[in-house]
């Protein structure tokens, strides 16, 4: 089971170009394939079916004795099978997530003509503790894993912060996030907590570009009051930041609490929002974007936080 699962979470979200082939977006449902066809027949359909799922966020592989006997396992599960039917009663149509994706991703073709995608798959994972890795990206593909969005229905998967972010509203953002961290050039070596701030802010910066509908709170996956917190408290948070020279260092132990998914940031207390370079970084790449006039592949090709930082001129 959790070989399977590493199998079909595998994913490569280095650089590469985000495909647009239009507003023509439509899932391919894996998941189907695999719950909706009785064991005896998978090897065939899975082997029929290659041209469409052959494709490293998958990693689909028929022929291979051990990868059946893993996959068998996994289908017949019946918790397994449960997710899959919560799933699928949430999600048979998707076409109002093809809707707004394809429409994003026209907004994408203008601002990154080199940029484009083609295939866009669903699978389920069940391994709810990865929420994390919700949505893949390769160098044209998108794999959406679509029982990370059914957690509010099975009570008890996952604490109730990442339960919150995980509603139907916060795919399409998702999706443009994790297309935007696809094809952000991240410095070499170990990343600064400003390196992380700024890959951030690109990230929310390209999914409010691409969808202007979309709430801010969506965008940062933050509640009405922790987005009025972290207004209210950005120079509070700014200032911690520098006072505790914090910016440049690259100590994970430090870092953590305040890049990672969580109910709240240690350091400033129960009330305040998570992430909060993440919002820092969204202003400094708002007001470099202004000031700069580099084009959106420009803002994703530049790794070098410091003078995204120094250019932007931004203080809270």
């Amino acid at each position: 089971m959790k070989h399977l699962r590493y199998i079909l979470a595998a994913a490569a979200l280095l650089l590469g170009a985000c495909n647009n082939g239009g507003v023509d977006v439509r899932f391919h449902r894996f998941e189907r394939l695999l719950f909706d066809t009785p064991t005896e027949s998978l090897q065939q359909v899975l082997d029929d079916s290659l041209q469409v799922y052959s494709t490293p966020l998958l990693n689909v592989a028929p022929h291979n004795q051990q990868y059946m006997q893993a996959l068998g396992a996994f289908v017949n599960d019946p918790a397994v099978r449960r997710i899959y039917t919560v799933s699928d009663s949430l999600y048979r149509d998707l076409g109002w997530l093809e809707e707004t994706l394809g429409k994003a991703l026209q907004r994408s073709n203008k601002l990154c003509p080199e940029m484009t995608y083609d295939r866009f798959y669903t699978l389920i994972t069940a391994d709810f503790e990865d929420y994390r890795n919700r949505v893949f990206c390769t160098d044209h593909e998108l794999a959406l894993s679509i029982d990370r969005y059914t957690v509010g229905k099975l009570p008890g998967t996952v604490p109730a912060y990442i339960e919150r972010i995980s509603r139907p509203e916060y795919i399409a953002a998702d999706c443009m996030e994790a297309i935007a961290r696809a094809n952000t050039v991240l410095p070499e070596g170990d990343l600064t907590l400003l390196d992380y701030a700024i890959a951030e802010g690109k990230a929310i910066y390209y999914a409010q570009q691409t969808l202007p509908k979309a709430h801010d709170t969506i965008l940062l996956r933050y509640s009405g009051d922790q987005l009025a917190w972290m207004k209210a408290n950005t120079e509070q948070v700014w200032g911690w930041l520098i006072q505790n020279k914090m910016l440049y260092t690259t100590d994970m132990s430090q870092i953590r609490n305040i890049i990672d998914e969580a109910p709240h940031t240690n350091a400033f207390g129960q009330n305040s929002a998570p992430r909060t370079t993440s919002y820092i970084g969204w202003q400094i790449v708002s007001r470099y974007m202004k000031k700069s006039g580099a084009s959106m592949q420009q803002l994703l090709y530049n790794s070098d936080s410091r003078e995204i930082l120094s250019t932007s001129g931004w203080r809270p």
